[in-house]
């Protein structure tokens, strides 16, 4: 069964660990190998940067980019960066697999249209607005004394997108770069919704109504995002797939995972729904421990009475129509 995942953390995890680990093969929930094994048609890398440790934002997105483009020069024979719809198709037919470029924390751009241009160019086609702080785009729902490690969020219904954020939405739109609403507050969900016309997705992101943390999506979100030709990427990080007493240890479990497939799909329908595993970003006992064990989650929905047709929806088909449509 062929994956497309939506988003994974390998790239920045590869270059924090330093110069002995390599996209080819490591110790991670993402490599080559994993992902050959896996049976992988492509894998979104996001460029994640946590402004807590990195107060040059641009810069150290830049040094991830670099990072990145020298692991596909590295791996040419086996994976190639997409940019359009046919790319991923050409990879297909030299059974290649793909690489989408994504970026997580929209202050990469510093507020600059003209940066999120630069980054477009060198291929980016994908970018959440936040990440877990407030910026000069929009605000995510709230952690509470973040960098104190503190845990606890609570929905941010009030502060929505800034008036440069919306620029950047319409810009987004304009470039058919595609606009990930996976970590933005629940005002600047709508926000999203109500100053663009096309289809979105939130590329790593559960059922709030299955598991009540705010980085999960409500019923709405998901009928609206669904309703507009969007799609949403299951996580696998276990807090997000079941709540859980206070210093108890939560397991991200197949059958959890796929409660979630079939709350998203009775809730926006069948077409809405793919994977976005946050591999490389999370940490936690997961029974899908990596990317070469991606089947274990088709053998379960088997078990589940999925049909051939509903799999392969949810494990590739609805994220390769949405790049049809979105990439040029």
């Amino acid at each position: 069964m062929k994956v497309i995942d939506l988003h994974c953390d390998t790239i920045s995890r590869l270059e924090k660990a330093g110069p002995g680990y390599a996209l080819a093969r490591n110790p991670f929930h993402i490599d080559l190998e994993k992902l050959r094994k896996g049976d992988y048609l492509l894998q979104t890398f996001a460029l994640f940067v946590n402004r807590g440790e990195h107060e040059d934002a641009f810069g150290w997105c830049r040094r991830l980019l670099s990072r990145f483009q020298e692991e596909m020069e590295a791996n040419q024979e086996s994976i190639g960066q997409i940019r359009t719809y046919s790319q991923l198709q050409e990879n297909r037919a030299r059974n290649r697999m793909s690489a989408l470029l994504s970026i997580e924390e929209g202050e990469v751009c510093e507020g600059s249209i003209k940066r999120l241009g630069e980054f477009y160019e060198a291929g980016v086609r994908m970018m959440t607005l936040t990440w877990n702080y407030p910026n000069s785009l929009a605000s995510p729902n709230h952690i509470p004394g973040y960098e104190k490690g503190c845990g606890v969020m609570r929905a941010d219904t009030e502060d929505g997108l800034t008036d440069t954020g919306i620029e950047f939405v319409e810009e987004m739109e304009r470039l058919s770069m595609m606009i990930d609403v996976s970590h933005l507050g629940d005002r600047g969900i709508f926000d999203v919704l109500a100053h663009t016309k096309g289809p979105i997705l939130a590329s790593h992101s559960n059922a709030r109504s299955l598991c009540g943390h705010v980085r999960n999506l409500t019923d709405e979100m998901i009928r609206k995002i669904a309703s507009r030709g969007g799609i949403i990427g299951v996580n696998f990080y276990p807090p997000f797939l079941e709540e859980a007493a206070p210093g108890a240890c939560v397991k991200g479990t197949v059958d959890r995972i796929i409660d979630h497939i079939e709350y998203l799909r009775q809730t926006g329908g069948g077409d809405c729904v793919s994977l976005g595993t946050d591999f490389d970003g999370m940490e936690g006992e997961l029974e899908i421990r990596d990317a070469s064990c991606m089947q274990l989650l088709a053998e379960g929905m088997i078990r589940r009475g999925y049909c051939q047709t509903q799999i392969e929806k949810v494990f590739y088909r609805n994220a390769e129509a949405f790049l049809k449509e979105m990439l040029p």
